[in-house]
């Protein structure tokens, strides 16, 4: 245990922010999952409105230094694109 009281406060706010951050994260994941599940479903609707929104919980991660912006990229693109194979012309 840390004897600084400084050094305390840290481990409190290092807390706050591991939660704050494992909150997001884990959001961000269950709506790309659940997009996925729409899409192997076969409804676009569905499927449309959930690829946006972990989309765009993806960037807000990404913006607030949650994950890498490449990753919040990569999951976004990786997700796109099996969204545009299992409805094309949408």
């Amino acid at each position: 245990m840390a004897n600084l009281k400084s050094s305390k406060k840290d481990i409190v706010r290092s807390r706050k922010r591991r939660l704050r951050n494992v909150n997001a994260t884990s959001r961000a994941k269950t709506t790309v999952g659940k997009a996925r599940t729409a899409i192997a479903a076969g409804d676009p609707v569905v499927a449309s409105q959930l690829t946006r929104e972990a989309s765009r919980l993806l960037d807000k991660a990404a913006s607030k230094g949650i994950i890498h912006r490449r990753q919040a990229q990569r999951r976004k693109s990786r997700l796109a694109r099996r969204y545009a194979k299992a409805f094309p012309g949408t």
